[in-house]
């Protein structure tokens, strides 16, 4: 699901924040600076958020929560992203927990107030999705289904993963723009306009000529970076 493109003259700047991976903690520090940041500057602002707001870190129940009620001080767009994505095909087919809480699913569960003890030897996963299902509520499902998977602002493209090389960007299919790495990565491929992303986790922001990579490894490093666009220039705001 596209979002509408959009002039970028809309907005007078644009906050961008990468993979937050359960860490309420740094979002709550990104949402206060955008908010000073906006009280200095002024101007009417967009945040856009990449996806992963869940797995690994430990409260991504609070995420959500957070991020469903827009907390940031103009519009705001969430995108998907893989392990958001993952979530909900859980609930439908529990076969792939396994993967799931590989990937990081056991600290979802947990901050759903689940006990996960019984099933990190590969057993009841089906019984794990029903009890999520039991405590997850309309509105955070809402907010999870709801999810779009890219946008285009003015001469920026933003997706969680990436874009295949070769396909135009209004053709990608939803695998890849939530799952793409290497093909994406490594090309040097002027892909029509500069891919905002995250999901491939580097020591510091990524500034290239046909791509932005802010994915920081929040849940990790506590550093969750955010991306300041402007009509001529961009910065940085980091936790």
């Amino acid at each position: 699901m596209h979002v509408i493109e959009a002039a970028f003259e809309q907005y007078a700047r644009l906050y961008v924040i990468g993979d937050i991976h359960g860490r309420l903690d740094l979002l709550d520090q990104l949402i206060n600076a955008i908010h000073r940041d906006v009280d200095q500057f002024g101007g009417n602002s967009l945040t856009v958020t990449l996806g992963d707001y869940i797995d690994r870190g430990p409260n991504s129940r609070g995420v959500i929560e957070r991020l469903m009620t827009n907390p940031f001080p103009g519009d705001y767009v969430a995108l998907k992203g893989n392990h958001d994505s993952m979530l909900s095909i859980f609930l439908d087919d529990p076969s792939i927990g396994p993967m799931w809480l590989k990937l990081g699913g056991l600290e979802t569960l947990r901050s759903f107030g689940i006990s996960v003890a019984r099933f990190t030897f590969g057993q009841k996963y089906k019984r794990a999705a029903e009890q999520l299902r039991t405590v997850i509520s309309s509105e955070h499902l809402n907010f999870l289904t709801f999810l779009k998977t890219s946008m285009t602002i003015g001469h920026y493209f933003f997706c969680h993963a990436g874009v295949r090389p070769g396909v135009p960007l209004g053709r990608q299919s939803e695998q890849d723009l939530l799952w793409i790495r290497d093909e994406f990565t490594k090309s040097k491929t002027n892909f029509g306009k500069i891919v905002v992303h995250g999901h491939t986790p580097v020591a510091k922001p990524e500034v290239l000529s046909n791509r932005i990579n802010i994915d920081t490894g929040a849940f990790a490093t506590g550093r969750l970076t955010c991306l300041v666009l402007e009509a001529a220039s961009h910065r940085i705001i980091s936790t």
